[in-house]
């Protein structure tokens, strides 16, 4: 009889649903069901799926012990949920359950983490900071997209059951902002930040001077900012960063686990500088601002000794603004430049950077004179790259020399996707999305050792890029490919599960706002637009 009656209440409360239904012309909203733990970008290390979601609600709290690095993620992590979810999220050291984060030893390395999510809850453990915040971006991945809008959203905001342990391959993941060729403002740096912290990036290498203009104040050549900042590609105002400018770059930078490496590209490239001050070219006399996008037709003074006294200016006050265990020399393109001069301004130049402090990074035309002990190559060139000049950059790392891989027709986020995309250059190729995700970085250059390869980087050139959303369409979707060909295995890497996984990325980069290329090699389904 019992079972009787249960029976009729469940057609009487089915009948009820087919009414309603009837009225409004809706069909009952299908149940929601959580973003399954192996949808995430980059690829997780392991996958272990299983139980009930957990459901975050108006009564979760956020869960820290009592680090202030760890508290720091808790406050991250609450202000990205507090808009979308409308809840209060408090990050307190009391009570269980909820959203915990802690540090505890493991095998987590100084990246990596392990997500457990159930019923109860969702505990990110890390080793260290970093470990945590990265857990974090993992978590925001699977939680729905209308998660990074900044107003309410309906949700309901669950975490699928399981676990994910995850380390990364490569302790180099990098992306370069030129804001030579164009002026990018804090605020339009920042925003940068956020979307490469989403991805894991963990370096923000910034190009801080070139021949179009010089962007950060030097106390001891002032006019370098005040005039060689002057201006951009185009003959635009151009601008600088004050210190308290490049600080707050670094301090914002470091709150999102990212590493800021400045450069300051030399001998070449430097026409900016050189048109600041008559001394530092050979003859004397100062050349005037260049606003056009041609290279390789300046060059600093390698016989003269004020050329040093410059440099050494430089870095030291420099590196007494960065924080960071390195600092770019560039040294690319220097085609004005002869080679015995090239050798010469580096073996004097290297040494200057280790006086203060700091590990040398350089393009790997450095490999063309003697890298310093520890010193990064950082290799742009070509499939097509002679075979000398490849042989060249391997010997250099079978004999110690660290490389970050930036091949220009991969990972040149600022080459066209088309013949037909609005921005960019293509020099080196079109470069669509699969191009930029389907290489392996440790088989890249055959012969070089694989601990010599440290990791990889986007670099994003702006001779046509004059704002943020031309940023965000040239780095999306080609950014979190090369975020995960950094953290994510190599066993992992297959275009074909990896493009269903962008795909379902779209619908973030619109509730963030993001300017995205909709690239037809990509099944972006109803979730792009």
């Amino acid at each position: 009889m019992r079972q009787h009656r249960r029976t009729l209440r469940l057609l009487g409360s089915l009948l009820l649903v087919a009414m309603a239904a009837s009225v409004t012309g809706a069909a009952p909203a299908p149940a929601a069901s959580p973003t399954p733990l192996d949808r995430v970008i980059p690829a997780p290390a392991s996958v272990a799926p299983g139980g009930s979601p957990y459901r975050i609600t108006r009564g979760t709290h956020i869960r820290v012990d009592g680090s202030r690095e760890t508290r720091g993620v808790g406050e991250y992590l609450a202000k990205i949920l507090r808009p979308s979810t409308g809840y209060r999220l408090p990050v307190t050291a009391q009570g269980a359950g909820g959203i915990r984060l802690r540090l505890a030893e493991g095998p987590f390395g100084a990246e990596g983490y392990r997500l457990d999510s159930g019923r109860g809850g969702v505990t990110i453990t890390a080793a260290r900071p970093a470990g945590l915040f990265h857990g974090v971006q993992t978590l925001r991945q699977l939680l729905p997209a209308a998660v990074d809008k900044d107003s309410v959203q309906p949700g309901p905001w669950l975490v699928a059951g399981g676990t994910i342990k995850d380390t990364p391959r490569y302790g180099w993941r990098g992306a370069m902002l030129d804001v030579s060729r164009h002026f990018f403002t804090v605020e339009q740096v920042k925003r940068y930040i956020d979307q490469l912290a989403l991805y894991k990036i963990n370096k923000l290498h910034l190009h801080l001077s070139d021949d179009q203009g010089w962007r950060i104040a030097i106390d001891s050549w002032p006019r370098l900012a005040t005039y060689g900042g002057s201006t951009e590609v185009g003959g635009g105002p151009g601008g600088f960063y004050t210190k308290a400018d490049y600080r707050e770059i670094v301090r914002y930078a470091s709150s999102r686990y990212l590493e800021v490496v400045p450069e300051i590209d030399m001998p070449g490239h430097t026409n900016a500088a050189l048109a600041s001050y008559a001394e530092l070219n050979c003859d004397g006399v100062a050349p005037p601002l260049y606003t056009g996008t041609e290279v390789g037709f300046s060059s600093l003074c390698a016989g003269k000794d004020i050329t040093y006294d410059f440099v050494d200016d430089v870095i030291r006050e420099l590196a007494a603004l960065t924080p960071g265990r390195y600092l770019h020399i560039g040294g690319d393109e220097a085609h004005s430049t002869s080679h015995e001069d090239y050798v010469k301004f580096m073996d004097r130049v290297q040494p200057i950077v280790a006086k203060y402090g700091k590990t040398v990074v350089g393009w790997h035309q450095l490999t063309g004179a003697t890298p310093a002990k520890g010193a990064l190559a950082q290799y742009w060139g070509l499939d097509g790259t002679s075979a000398e000049e490849k042989a060249r950059v391997v010997k250099a790392a079978q004999g110690g020399t660290g490389l970050i891989l930036s091949p220009a027709d991969r990972v040149y986020l600022d080459m066209k996707y088309t013949k037909d995309t609005p921005l960019g250059l293509s020099w080196a190729g079109y470069v669509e999305v699969k191009r930029s995700y389907d290489w392996d970085p440790g088989a890249y250059l055959p012969g070089v050792p694989g601990g010599a390869v440290r990791g990889v980087e986007a670099p994003m050139w702006s001779e046509t890029l004059e704002n943020s959303g031309h940023v965000d369409f040239m780095a999306f979707p080609r950014l979190p490919g090369v975020a995960e060909l950094g953290w994510s295995s190599a066993a992992s890497h297959d275009w074909e599960r990896y493009k269903g996984r962008l795909a379902a990325q779209a619908e973030r980069w619109d509730a963030l706002g993001i300017e995205w290329y909709r690239s037809p090699q990509v099944p972006w389904g109803a979730g792009g637009r």
